[in-house]
């Protein structure tokens, strides 16, 4: 905006013989002077160019504009003050009426035309200097860097006439306008430098604290502060400012709470001048407006003695008022209270908004009508009565006129709030919460003012809005400052702790925003608040606090499911999938999902409003017309669909009774005959997030929501068609999940697997196919490929023939696809079906599969070879199953040339990011544990071999990502499995061995020094350790790595200890049971220097137990001493070594076994007893 009433405001029918090129034209043929004539002139054209309006004018284009502005310019000496403000109206009001940005060349006559006229001109044409320079400067900041000194520099004019020494407040306030208009960014361009933003922001700050003097009329004060707020968001926009320093934030913060609740009607609230981070309440003085003093402004008089005017409402809007307060519908409120506690840092700086008596404790008065405030329920916006003002026609329009403003200080107030959330890191921001929101209820007297103080009583729905939107930017992210919360237990203590506070808070949030959700009428703020509850419910964790939250949340939501306006509608369901997705499966929520249909939509709770007219109930009558039929189709008539359900299929499929409502208008496709579509889509995402979280509850309509994604893909909007795709792919990936072997779902609750093969015989025979091969819709393809990959294994077996055959010649052909999340998807949905154990076996299958993956594998696309990579990944798995249950049969069935090519194109992807080179490795592993003596023998396969191995050197060795060295740990174990690979004689196998020892030592990611460990315990025999110097080395870094297995820098790897000790213990007695004369020396000197220490560790290995799930390894404590009592009996049976060296180690190894044997046996026999 380039001037404070804003461009393009509306203005009278433009005058008919309007023409900007006959005053441009005049203007060029005046010659400057300083005679009275020539005032005369000028002042005349500039009379009649600033009386034109230029609405209609707008061919007229910048070059002339500028040209004559600059004439003006040359024109009027310094000297002929009347002119000069005269010609800065003219400049205000040109670039005002025709939206123009001036020129550079022009920017820069202009401006420093108007600096030397503040800097001679007498006081009394400061303003429209002012205003002029204002409307020059905006959107012109970047090009105003020349002139910053003079304007914001140490002596800067606009830091003079700003400052709170100035008594003409309208100077003072076209100053701050001129300074916020600087201040606004140009996206692309420079911004200010950091010394003119930090000054600025400093007296925008100054401005804050001083705004008023007794003199000054409110109207003036509130439009100061406006410029004041645009000028520090116009910063806070521009990002790049710290605001962390030297109190800035706190000083921020306590501005801009203060001004949140401006003229906010019947309170009076200080703040302190600076706001700390701490997670305990800050308490501000508050004084009460019946208190008030003489010399209170307008505003306190008004708000302390007079009744308000309620908004101005239609007869709609009036009557639905009426049929909603009431009162004996309506329950009574919780008094909010907060004790006094003091007086915090910060002195006696206070802001205090109406000048009344300072210092009293931070309570409210929310006395608006002279009664106590426990006697009615709704916010005060909802009870004035119009007909109790006592002001006059005219000083009821002034004080409309004032509340208007001070409604857009606080609006402006939180705009700035917001930025600043935005501007800062969520660590800093969470220091604050406790300012910003209570954390309990009060009883008897009032609470600390918050956010949703201005949620439930603001007057103006915009200002309520704004507020709700910034408390969803404080939710956003929210979940780990959150995830201390906990009230699940009584806390009798001393002292609360900070968890029992924070669970309070979020108690008293849900309390305040499910009663704002019961008073509010604008449809604009009822969206914002149940966003807003949609983003707590996000962040909250429920499993840690008492149950109840929820139940309150979902049945106050029920009717707001058929609100006359859409976005209302939309926002409810995305609401109740919040409900679904937040640490599912809750026990709360499955009770809210078992209620049966018939109590969908009724008023569930007393706190839910009667607020639906028969025009908004359409649903409701035509849900009921249809249930029957609905019930016929159900396979099990016994089992009744949960409301929730039934709601989103009728939303889904079921026409509107009528063709439209309010906001619905236009949102369709086709026909309106149904809901809108942005509501059909969210209730699709509903059905997907129960499934996905609660499957258990879903599958009793299994065929019923099959048939309604059948329906929504067969449909022509796009968007309906995809998430009736993805409504497929959760179903099936729920059916999958249900039938793993360590699924907690018994046998005879999962979906039979004849329902399965129905279910996706249904789908194949319906659209599946079909969106599969819509070349113009790719991110459908993409969704139906995942959606067909979710197939249960043991229904794709049974299902027909040609249905199998068309599943894979469909993801065969999209693996060509030119759209690259098609050609994912495909080449995933293939690494998937690789692993059903009725295509794994097939060896032409394998093989078609194998030459996909390898074409998607170089694709230039990283998503797609990381997919690729993957799947060959799993491909490799099979080989490696095959082998192990087919033997010979299918190793040589398989094509050398595609092995050769495998192994290539997976040491190839092995040097790719570390998405694709994860997967990469092991790929490696598993390829070279299937290779046969005749392969390692073939000159061929020679060259790929060794660089296949020297790629998983080298990456364990790497810095690669945890992730991949852990992989390629692993996959070098995985070919030491192989007893054809020449692991004693060939020139690679120190290097091998070298990067596992040293990773054993010195990893700082101790699950990488598991699978280090483990891959060097694989080797079955002492020739494949190597010659005598290289076992040694691995024994040696054992030991080591078993010494410093406490040391670590991250304190996350600590859980990992006790696995990695039991690893390398393990290792150690292999290494024993397989030691040779020539090893036992250097055993022997290893004993002999830290035996305490293996004794201690070898001890605790054997006698306790071990996470299978981090060493893979046999936890049962036999096994383990069986382990020890063969290396006993192998160093025993050593000969042609030093028998004191033998009998040593012997010794050493019979004390740790008899310290172990007798407490084994007694653990086995209690197990025994026990079994």
């Amino acid at each position: 905006m380039a001037a404070e009433q804003g461009r393009g405001e509306p203005a009278a029918t433009p005058h008919p013989n309007c023409d900007f090129s006959r005053f441009h034209n005049k203007l060029f043929t005046i010659r400057a002077s300083d005679s009275e004539n020539f005032k005369t002139e000028v002042n005349l054209v500039f009379d009649q160019l600033i009386s034109e309006n230029y609405l209609n004018h707008s061919n007229i284009n910048r070059e002339d504009v500028c040209s004559l502005l600059v004439q003006a310019c040359r024109l009027v000496q310094l000297n002929q003050e009347h002119l000069v403000s005269k010609m800065c109206q003219l400049i205000h009001h040109l670039l005002n009426r025709l939206q123009v940005t001036v020129d550079e060349q022009s920017l820069e006559l202009l401006l420093s035309y108007c600096i030397r006229a503040l800097q001679q001109c007498k006081s009394w044409t400061h303003v429209e200097i002012l205003q002029a320079v204002a409307a020059l400067v905006y959107g012109n900041g970047p090009r105003c860097q020349k002139f910053l000194p003079d304007l914001l520099g140490k002596n800067g004019i606009l830091l003079q006439l700003s400052a709170p020494a100035v008594s003409d407040v309208d100077l003072r306030r076209a100053a701050v306008y001129c300074m916020a208009n600087l201040c606004l960014s140009v996206p692309g361009q420079a911004y200010l430098e950091e010394q003119y933003k930090i000054v600025s922001l400093q007296t925008f700050l100054t401005v804050l604290r001083n705004p008023k003097t007794p003199e000054v009329d409110d109207v003036t004060v509130c439009k100061l502060l406006q410029n004041a707020l645009k000028g520090i968001n116009s910063i806070l926009n521009a990002g790049r400012i710290n605001l962390t320093q030297a109190d800035q934030l706190g000083t921020l913060l306590a501005a801009l709470k203060t001004y949140m609740f401006y003229g906010f009607p019947g309170m009076n609230i200080e703040v302190p001048a600076i706001l700390y981070p701490t997670p305990l309440p800050q308490y501000e003085g508050s004084s009460p407006t019946k208190d008030q003093t003489g010399d209170a402004t307008s505003t306190s008089k008004q708000v302390g003695h007079k009744k308000k005017k309620s908004r101005s409402k239609n007869k709609k809007e009036q009557l639905e008022d009426q049929k909603e307060d009431p009162h004996s519908d309506i329950p009574q409120p919780e008094l909010l209270h907060q004790p006094e506690n003091g007086r915090q840092r910060g002195g006696n700086m206070t802001f205090n908004l109406l000048q009344g008596p300072k210092n009293y404790p931070d309570r409210i008065v929310p006395a608006l009508d002279g009664k106590d405030a426990s006697n009615s329920f709704y916010p005060a916006w909802k009870k004035i009565n119009s007909s109790d003002s006592e002001y006059s026609d005219t000083e009821g329009g002034i004080q409309s006129k004032l509340r208007s403003l001070q409604g857009k200080v606080r609006q402006g107030a939180l705009a700035c709030f917001l930025s600043t959330i935005k501007s800062i890191e969520k660590k800093v921001l969470y220091g604050y919460w406790s300012s910003f929101i209570s954390d309990a209820p009060g009883i008897g007297s009032p609470q600390a003012v918050s956010l949703m103080t201005i949620a439930l009583k603001d007057p103006s729905p915009k200002v309520r809005a704004g507020a709700l939107q910034v408390l969803s930017a404080i939710l956003e992210g929210s979940k780990h400052f959150l995830s201390v919360a906990e009230d699940t237990n009584d806390h009798r203590r001393a002292f609360t702790p900070f968890s029992a506070t924070l669970a309070s808070s979020i108690r008293e949030l849900h309390r305040c925003l499910l009663l704002a959700l019961v008073a509010e009428s604008s449809p604009q703020t009822l969206t914002q608040i149940i966003k807003c509850l949609a983003n707590l419910v996000t962040n909250v964790p429920y499993n840690r606090l008492k149950p109840g939250l929820l139940t309150r949340v979902w049945n106050q939501i029920k009717p707001y499911n058929c609100f006359r306006d859409v976005n209302v509608r939309v926002c409810s369901l995305t609401l109740l999938g919040a409900i679904l997705s937040v640490q599912a499966p809750l026990p709360e929520v499955q009770l809210l999902l078992q209620q049966p249909s018939s109590s969908g939509l009724s008023n569930s709770g007393s706190g839910t409003p009667h607020r639906l007219s028969d025009a908004e109930s359409w649903r409701k009558h035509q849900q009921a017309g249809n249930r029957e039929r609905e019930k016929e189709n159900l396979e099990s008539p016994q089992l009744e669909l949960c409301w929730l359900t039934q709601l989103c299929i009728s939303i889904i499929t079921l026409p509107k009774q009528e063709p439209y409502s309010d906001s619905d208008t236009g949102t369709g496709t086709g026909s309106n005959w149904y809901e809108a579509s942005p509501v059909r889509v969210e209730a699709l995402q509903v059905l997907a997030l129960l499934v996905k979280g609660y499957f258990t509850m879903a599958q009793t309509s299994l065929m019923e929501l099959g048939e309604v994604a059948c329906k929504c893909m067969e449909e022509q909007d796009p968007s309906i068609q995809l998430h009736g795709a993805r409504l497929v792919e959760e179903i099936g990936s729920g059916i999958v999940q249900q039938h793993k072997p360590d699924s907690p779902t018994p046998h005879y609750q999962r979906v039979p697997v004849t329902q399965v093969v129905t279910f996706w015989t249904r789908m194949l025979n319906g659209p599946l196919p079909g969106a599969l091969q819509n070349d113009e819709h790719s991110t459908l393809q993409t969704s139906t490929c995942d959606a067909i990959s979710s197939i249960l294994p043991e229904a794709f077996s049974s299902l027909p023939n040609e249905k199998q055959i068309l599943c894979i010649t469909l993801l065969l052909g999209l693996n060509h696809s030119e759209h690259p999340l098609v050609k994912a998807a495909a080449v995933r949905a293939l690494g998937v079906y690789i692993l059903f154990p009725s295509l794994r076996q097939d060896v032409m299958f394998v093989a078609d599969t194998a030459n996909a993956i390898l074409t998607s594998l170089d694709d230039k696309s990283l998503n797609v070879r990381t997919k690729a990579a993957w799947s060959l990944a799993n491909l490799t798995d099979t080989l490696i199953a095959n082998m192990e249950s087919m033997g010979l049969d299918f190793q040589e069935e398989l094509s050398d040339v595609l092995l050769l090519k495998m192994l290539k194109s997976a040491t190839h992807a092995s040097h790719d990011k570390d998405k694709v080179k994860s997967n990469a490795v092991r790929a490696l592993g598993n390829l070279l544990h299937f290779l046969q003596p005749h392969h390692i023998s073939k000159a061929q396969f020679k060259p790929g071999i060794e660089e296949s191995i020297q790629a998983l050197i080298r990456t364990v060795q790497s810095e690669a990502t945890m992730k991949v060295r852990w992989n390629a740990c692993y996959a070098l174990g995985n070919m030491f499995k192989n007893p054809a690979i020449p692991l004693d004689s060939a020139p690679w196998a120190p290097q091998a061995f070298g990067a596992l020892t040293s990773v054993v030592k010195t990893c700082k990611n101790f699950k990488v020094r598991i699978k280090s460990a483990t891959a060097l315990s694989v080797p079955d025999t002492r020739e494949r350790y190597g010659d005598t110097n290289q076992f040694c080395e691995i024994w040696n870094a054992l030991v080591l790595a078993l010494e410093k297995s406490e040391e670590t820098e991250d304190f996350l790897e600590f859980k990992y200890c006790a696995s990695l000790r039991t690893q390398i213990c393990q290792t150690l007695l292999h290494l024993l049971r397989l030691v040779t004369g020539k090893d036992l020396p250097c055993i022997h000197n290893t004993l002999s220097a830290k035996g305490n220490l293996i004794r201690t560790f070898v001890q605790r290995f054997l006698m306790s137990g071990v996470e299978a799930d981090e060493t893979m390894i046999q936890s049962d404590p036999q096994d383990r001493v069986r382990m020890l009592q063969e290396a006993v009996q192998n160093v025993n049976s050593l000969q042609e070594v030093p028998i004191d060296e033998r009998e040593m180690v012997v010794k050493y190894l019979d004390e740790i076994l008899k310290h172990c044997v007798e407490p084994t046996q007694t653990q086995t026999s209690l197990k025994n007893t026990q079994a």
